[in-house]
């Protein structure tokens, strides 16, 4: 009993958790563009820093850290 219990109150919390999510999203007072919009500037720009070294773009802006080349 205690499983079966536990697993339908998963069940019922997922679906409240769903619904509170959907009613945000589709509200009038949602900005749900400008937080989509503004969630994938924010990876594209971490994606960039994380490649930046290897792909020679320069990392993370003004905000990334130099190191100092080394020749042999």
């Amino acid at each position: 009993m205690g499983s079966n219990f536990v697993g339908q109150m998963v069940v019922v919390l997922t679906g409240i958790i769903g619904v509170a999510i959907i009613a945000t999203l589709v509200s009038k007072n949602a900005q749900t563009p400008e937080v989509i919009n503004s969630f994938f500037t924010g990876f594209s720009q971490s994606l960039n820093a994380a490649t930046g070294p290897v792909t020679g773009n320069g990392g993370g802006g003004t905000n990334s850290i130099r190191l100092p080349s080394i020749q042999f």
